[in-house]
């Protein structure tokens, strides 16, 4: 519908730019050839008023070709009721049918060349009065112009109902496929909903085994479960998408839950992985909002799973920042990854509806496709603007900005102590296969700590290292695992016990029980950071799910009802 509506605009364009010029021509050959003075400024008139119709766009699009084309009928009528327009009656008549035809209006094409008949019988008649003399040439000339003037409207009406008749046909097609998709699309609903209640039950028989028993072939089934519930949920929200129907739920949400939320579901997929998980998240970001937490955290999923996904070394980044406004804030994030990327083909190809780069049936990436569009189609539904930056083989970058409400303006994360900190961190540059990953590291903890407002510090090697410990100044330290157990005496035994030293590290992981250092498990956010620049952590390994409160309610009798 859109594009009509364009390729009507341009057309239009060309039908009013012809008509200025054939008015500025008018209005020349009128002054020269000392034709009636009042005709001028209604030409003048009648130009501009074409132009303020198409401009202002007033009225329908056929309403206005008719004032374009009757207004053009008029001028052709003025230059060809005067005797010197004799010979230029089929030149002015010629461009008036090509016009009509450009718009495919066979209705004017007919007024034009009765038009054309009247002013050749009336030049005629005129030149009889004037007692001129109709020799053979000029009588063959005259008719030559009447017999390509009847000859040029069969052939634009022949080209003109052609293109209708094509275009009545695509219509045609267009509305079937549009019935066809309605159809279908109501078949996936019903389909997803007749799936969901039987998956449900499975998820949840898997769930009371898997409290009274690890088992690996029952934690299969129950993730093969889950798998199946996500790309139910999909095919809703797609459905949902399509038809213009989706249903924007505002509500209070602490951003730090709705991370906690990610977190659940992607530490175990990246736990299976080689793949590193970063989380940086601005501390300056607004701790309690308003907005439709569900399909944000939707939107966030779809996200990584396509950055999981598409990655065989390296890892992924959601970077979520927020920007004040006068209305609220506007929410950014942003999901990076250094996986395979897209070509522009791939990228132009994402907005256009269901599409994977891998449509192999062998390909291990799975899903059905759908992940982008919910995502495209879920920001717009909240007013809001996705931006895709990718290149082969090196990564993609999706950006998102959603408007949210502030509830509560206070940081998400901040510093309880009024004493000064100065951080410095120890990792070896080579260890990061990928170097797109060692700079997700760092600019996560220089925008830590520029949100947090401390100092902090970089070392390469246990001699840098060493040297900014011998400063007397620095309060924690954070090395990688591998550092750690390459120099765990000097750790160990030669660092000054007043430093905080903690160690970022991988689920496996486990330290000594002697050590005095805090392990921090990865994925790396900055709640966990925050805990032990506090000094608030409860053992010597910090992770996100210590975050977490499970709720205990004693004595409550739920019933769940799946519709």
């Amino acid at each position: 519908m859109g594009d009509n509506h364009q390729q009507t605009i341009k057309t239009h364009n060309t039908v009013v730019a012809i008509l200025s010029i054939a008015g500025v021509g008018a209005i020349l050959e009128s002054a020269t050839q000392g034709w009636e003075f009042w005709m001028p400024p209604v030409i003048i008139a009648g130009v501009v008023g074409a132009w303020w119709m198409h401009v202002t766009q007033k009225g329908s699009a056929r309403f206005r070709e008719d004032f374009y084309l009757i207004f053009s009928m008029f001028i052709a009528f003025f230059h060809g009721v005067h005797k010197s327009s004799f010979f230029d009656l089929y030149v002015v008549a010629a461009l008036l049918m090509a016009v009509a035809a450009l718009v495919k209006r066979i209705d004017f094409m007919r007024l034009i060349i009765i038009e054309f008949m009247v002013l050749v019988l009336t030049q005629i008649v005129m030149a009889r009065r004037d007692k001129f003399v109709f020799d053979s040439m000029t009588i063959s000339r005259v008719l030559l112009h009447v017999i390509s003037m009847v000859c040029l409207y069969i052939v634009l009406k022949t080209i003109v109902e052609k293109i209708l008749e094509s275009n009545s046909a695509v219509d045609k097609l267009e509305n079937t496929i549009r019935s066809n998709d309605h159809d279908m699309e109501d078949f996936l609903v019903n389909l997803s909903h007749e799936l969901r209640t039987p998956i449900n039950v499975i998820n949840g028989l898997t769930d009371l085994i898997l409290k009274r028993e690890r088992k690996e072939d029952i934690q299969t089934i129950k993730n093969a479960g889950l798998r199946i519930s996500h790309q139910i949920e999909d095919i809703q929200d797609y459905s949902e998408i399509q038809r213009q129907n989706v249903i924007i739920e505002n509500e209070r949400y602490m951003i730090t839950s709705l991370l906690n939320d990610v977190l659940i579901g992607y530490n175990t997929m990246r736990s299976e992985t080689d793949l590193d998980f970063v989380v940086d998240l601005d501390p300056e970001v607004p701790a309690v909002m308003k907005g439709d937490m569900k399909k944000i955290h939707k939107i966030i999923s779809h996200l990584l799973d396509n950055a999981f996904k598409f990655t065989r070394k390296g890892g992924a980044c959601l970077k979520i920042t927020a920007y004040k406004k006068d209305y609220g804030v506007n929410l950014i994030i942003e999901v990076s990854d250094t996986g395979v990327g897209m070509s522009q083909k791939d990228l132009s190809r994402i907005t256009k509806g269901i599409y994977q780069a891998d449509k192999k049936r062998d390909r291990s990436t799975g899903g059905i496709g759908l992940g982008l569009s919910v995502v495209l189609g879920l920001v717009r539904s909240m007013d809001g603007f996705v931006k895709i930056e990718s290149q082969k083989n090196l990564g993609t970058t999706v950006r998102i900005s959603i408007f949210q409400e502030v509830i509560d303006p206070s940081p998400c994360m901040s510093i309880n102590t009024s004493s000064f900190i100065n951080v410095v961190i120890y990792n070896w540059q080579h260890r990061y296969e990928v170097p797109g990953l060692g700079l997700m590291y760092k600019n996560m903890s220089e925008n830590l700590a520029r949100g947090l407002r401390h100092n902090l510090f970089y070392s390469n090697n246990i001699d840098e290292f060493k040297k900014l410990i011998a400063r007397g100044d620095i309060t924690h330290a954070f090395v990688g695992d591998v550092e750690y157990e390459h120099d765990r005496d000097f750790f160990e035994n030669e660092l000054d016990r007043n430093i905080v030293l903690a160690i970022t590290a991988e689920e496996n992981y486990e330290a000594k029980r002697d050590t005095r250092a805090i392990v921090i498990r990865k994925p790396l956010y900055g709640l966990s950071i925050v805990q032990v620049l506090n000094g608030t952590t409860s053992g010597n390994v910090v992770s996100f799910e210590e975050n977490l409160e499970k709720p205990a309610l004693e004595g409550v009798l739920a019933l769940v009802v799946d519709d």
